[in-house]
């Protein structure tokens, strides 16, 4: 068996690995893609088992891919457990290759729970819809500043058409009329994909759309747990809609710190603004969503 200590970064990685039948200790730096790809697919035509380990970072998904594609383990680790075990204060990439191969053979690797791609998949789907609500609402919010400095305070009846109405009907500097229109067409055009989802544009099973905000089935971290209860499809904005209603603060809630999760677990543990698509019907501050 092989096992390697990666040191992964976003242009190479630095490794370091071992065979425990013959115990060849050997190091090395690859590039990416190209040459970390030929020298895992290298490994592989022997049929060897492989095992790889790393620290919980970003930018790593083709990586993932590749050995879960080549039948190789990977191993993800706790990145601030793995620093508390560094003895020296001096820190290379060298170094920590070293550290992550020696903790993997020791069997003191701190490993953690990675969700499953479909899984991911799904973030990706609800942490989209985020921050397309986030970008509707900084907009509404700039139009709403527009009808302030002109008198106009309508809150919600600024969005009908009488409402609309008045605030083309301003009469401003060249730069700010520019402004108020860039702005209107911004969200004229994010309405037009809402209706667009709404009216069936992507769908995706209701199972892995409507998400329950609880954190029972996770032993090590902590993130969205997928119910799938029916049978179905639901478009991006309606499953948005269900997971607004799912559970408290908007079906999601930030998780304690302590708990040990994959970079991407840590990243949709975030409280989705109540109502869902509420900024279409009014603006709120970004900041309520974070």
């Amino acid at each position: 068996m092989i096992i390697i200590g990666a040191d992964y970064h976003p242009g190479f990685q630095q490794i370091a690995f071992v065979d425990t039948d013959t115990g060849e200790l050997q190091e090395r730096r690859l590039e990416h893609r190209e040459e970390a790809e030929k020298f895992y697919r290298d490994l592989a035509a022997p049929g060897m088992r492989v095992r790889v380990g790393m620290e919980a970072s970003g930018h790593a998904r083709w990586f993932e891919r590749l050995l879960s594609e080549l039948q190789f383990e990977l191993w993800i680790g706790d990145a601030a457990e793995i620093r508390t075990k560094r003895v020296r204060k001096q820190k290379t990439d060298r170094q920590d290759a070293q550290l992550i191969l020696r903790l993997l053979l020791e069997d003191r690797f701190p490993q953690i729970w990675v969700p499953s791609g479909e899984n991911r998949d799904l973030r990706q789907l609800l942490w989209h819809r985020h921050r397309m609500v986030q970008a509707r609402t900084r907009i509404m919010n700039q139009l709403q500043a527009v009808a302030l400095n002109e008198g106009l305070r309508c809150k919600k009846r600024l969005w009908r058409d009488k409402g609309r109405e008045q605030l083309e009907s301003f009469r401003l500097a060249p730069w700010a009329s520019r402004r108020r229109r860039d702005l209107l067409e911004l969200l004229d055009h994010d309405c037009r994909v809402d209706a667009g989802h709404r009216a069936g544009g992507r769908a995706v099973s209701r199972g892995a759309a409507v998400a329950d905000a609880s954190w029972g089935r996770f032993s090590d971290g902590v993130g969205l747990c997928v119910d799938h209860r029916e049978s179905g499809s639901v478009s991006v904005w309606q499953a948005d809609r269900e997971l607004s209603g799912a559970g408290a603060v908007g079906g999601v809630q930030r998780a304690a710190e302590t708990a040990r999760t994959h970079h991407e677990t840590r990243q949709l543990c975030v409280a989705f603004p109540a109502g869902g698509s509420g900024a279409s019907h009014s603006a709120q501050r970004p900041g309520m969503a974070q």
